[in-house]
C-alpha cells in the first residue's frame, strides 16, 4: 500500500484549491511580479538579480517625460483669479436667479443666495490676451506659456472624495495615485531616489490623506515618498544612532537572504517590493540629502523663489520641485493646503486668507516655471496648477456671516498646464456669463486624467492593472473618458 508524505499532501492540497486568479496573483511568472520584475530589470522568476535603473518604455513617444503637480487643497475660487465674469460683477450682492438654485444641492448655502462678484481687478495679459486678476501678478508675465482649461467639471461637491477621484480615480478610499499609476507605467529615470516624491505645505495635509500618493492594489515600490520640511527630508534615511554605513549594510544584506527564503517559500511579488524599498533607502543615504538641501542655491535663486532654508513654505518646495526634476524623478506632487474660501470668518475669506495664500503661492510658481524654461526642462516637464472642484457665483453667507466667501461647486472650474507638450497661450473651454455651469468643451476630472497619461505616451485606456476581477485604471475599470486632443502642441 502506498503512503503519501504528509507535506506533499499538503502542497498538493494548497495547488489543487488555487483558481487560475489565485495562480496569476501568487506564482511567480504572476502579473504582479512581472511589472515589478520590469521596473527592476530583472525577470520575476530570478529573485537574485539586482534591481535596475533602467526607465520603462512609454506605449508611444510622448513629450512629457515628468510632472510637477501643483494642487491647491480647498480649491481656489476661479472667479478671483482666471474667470473674468464682467456680468457677475455687474450683479454683485444682487439675489441670485430662483433657476439657479431649483433642485440644486449644494454643500453649504441655504435659501436664495445673493450673487458675489470679483472684489479683484482684472487685466489681459501676453499675446494670448488671457485674463488674470491682480491677485496673480507674477503668474501673470507666463500666459503665454499655459493652457488654461476654464471647463473642467466633477461628480464631487466634498474635499475629500473630490480629491480621491482627481488623484485616485475613485471618490472612495481603495484607489491607487496618479503618481503611482505613472511610475509603474514608466518606472523611475534615477535609481537613487523614489521615482514619486511628495510634499505638503500649508500646515496640514490635504482632506483626501496620504490616500492621495498612496499606491493601494499596486505595488509599493510605487507609493509617494513624503518629503519633511524639518529633520531628515524622508524618515529614517538616517542610521539609527550607532549603527555605522557598514553596520547597515550588513543587516541589509542578512535581511535580504530571509526575505529571499520568504519569496521562495511563498512567491509574494511583494516580497520582492520589500527587497527593493531597503535598498533603495540605502541608496538614498548618500543622494537625498545632496537634492534636498537648497542652501546651496544662490541668494539670487533663492531670492527669486522666496525660499529659506529650513524652513516649511510652499516657496521651498516649488524649489525642490525643481531639484528633483534635475535629478530624474518622474513625478513631483506638491500639495498646498488653506484655499478653502468659505467667509465664514477671517480665517477663510476672500479679503484676507486668500490674498494671502495668493501671495504665498504667485512669486514661486512663477520662478520655478522660469527656472524650467532657462534649463530647458519645461518642454519634457508637464506642470499642473489646480484644486478638486470650483466654487460658487454666490456669497455663501453661511450663519449669517458678513464676510464673503464662496461655497463649493463641481459643475465647473479652472485648471492650467505648461510644457510637457501642451499648447502654450492658450484659453480652453468657457463658461456661462456668471461662471456657474460650463457651455463649452467641457472636461471632467477623468478625460483630465486620460490626457495627462497620453501625454507622458501611456494609453489611459489599456494602463491597467488586475485587482479584484477587473482591469483597474486611473480612469476608473469601466469609464471611457476622452484625450483632450485640442489642447495637445
Amino acid at each position: 500500500m502506498n503512503t503519501i508524505d504528509p507535506l506533499n499532501e499538503l502542497a498538493f492540497t494548497r495547488a489543487s484549491a488555487l483558481t487560475r486568479r489565485h495562480f496569476l496573483q501568487r506564482c511567480n511568472a504572476g502579473l504582479g511580479a512581472l511589472a515589478l520584475g520590469q521596473l527592476m530589470g530583472q525577470s520575476a522568476s530570478a529573485a537574485d538579480t539586482k534591481p535596475s535603473a533602467e526607465m520603462q518604455l512609454p506605449m508611444y513617444a510622448p513629450k512629457a517625460k515628468q510632472v510637477i503637480y501643483l494642487h491647491m487643497a480647498g480649491s481656489p475660487p476661479q472667479h478671483e483669479m482666471f474667470d473674468y465674469k464682467p456680468e457677475l460683477m455687474k450683479h454683485h450682492l444682487k439675489p441670485c436667479p430662483q433657476e439657479f438654485i431649483e433642485g440644486k444641492t449644494f454643500a453649504f448655502i441655504k435659501g436664495r443666495p445673493k450673487l458675489l462678484g470679483s472684489i479683484y481687478d482684472f487685466q489681459q495679459y501676453g499675446e494670448s490676451g488671457a485674463w488674470v486678476s491682480e491677485t496673480m501678478p507674477h503668474l501673470a508675465k507666463h500666459v503665454d506659456d499655459l493652457c488654461f482649461i476654464k471647463s473642467m467639471h466633477t461628480d464631487q461637491f466634498n474635499h475629500a472624495p473630490a480629491q480621491l477621484l482627481l488623484h485616485t480615480g475613485s471618490s472612495q478610499f481603495g484607489g491607487a495615485s496618479m503618481g503611482s499609476w505613472i511610475t509603474y507605467g514608466l518606472g523611475s529615470m534615477n535609481n537613487n531616489l523614489p521615482g514619486y516624491m511628495v510634499m505638503v505645505s500649508g500646515g496640514k495635509n490635504p482632506s483626501g490623506g496620504k490616500s492621495l500618493w498612496g499606491s493601494s492594489f499596486l505595488p509599493s515600490v510605487y507609493q509617494g515618498v513624503q518629503c519633511r520640511a524639518k529633520g531628515d527630508p524622508i524618515l529614517y534615511v538616517s542610521n539609527p544612532e550607532g549603527m555605522s554605513r557598514k553596520v547597515r549594510r550588513k543587516s541589509l544584506d542578512a535581511l535580504s537572504k530571509l526575505n529571499r527564503l520568504e519569496l521562495q517559500q511563498y512567491q509574494d511579488p511583494e516580497t520582492l517590493t520589500r527587497i527593493e524599498q531597503y535598498e533603495l533607502a540605502y541608496r538614498m543615504q548618500v543622494s537625498v540629502p545632496g537634492v534636498m538641501d537648497i542652501s546651496k542655491e544662490s541668494p539670487e535663486t533663492l531670492s527669486k523663489y522666496g525660499a529659506k532654508p529650513g524652513e516649511a513654505s510652499f516657496a521651498n518646495n516649488c524649489l525642490l520641485a525643481r531639484r528633483l526634476i534635475e535629478q530624474g524623478t518622474r513625478f513631483v506632487q506638491l500639495f498646498d493646503w488653506g484655499w478653502d474660501i468659505h467667509g465664514t470668518a477671517k480665517v477663510d475669506d476672500l479679503e484676507t486668507q486668500f490674498p494671502q495664500k495668493c501671495r504665498e503661492t504667485d512669486q514661486p510658481i512663477s520662478a520655478l516655471l522660469t527656472d524650467l524654461k532657462e534649463r530647458g526642462l519645461l518642454e519634457e516637464t508637464l506642470v499642473i496648477w489646480g484644486g478638486e472642484f470650483g466654487r460658487t457665483p454666490m456669497n455663501e453667507a453661511r450663519g449669517g456671516s458678513k464676510f464673503l466667501g464662496r461655497d463649493h461647486h463641481p459643475d465647473c472650474f479652472t485648471t492650467w498646464m505648461a510644457g510637457g507638450g501642451v499648447k502654450p497661450g492658450i484659453t480652453y473651454g468657457t463658461t456661462d456669463d456668471l461662471g456657474y455651469s460650463v457651455v463649452d468643451n467641457p472636461v471632467h476630472v477623468r478625460d483630465f486624467q486620460a490626457t495627462i497619461q497620453h501625454l507622458l505616451g501611456l494609453d489611459p485606456h489599456k494602463h491597467s492593472f488586475p485587482y479584484q476581477g477587473l482591469n483597474q485604471r486611473l480612469i476608473g475599470p469601466t469609464a471611457s473618458p476622452k484625450v483632450v486632443h485640442d489642447i495637445l502642441a
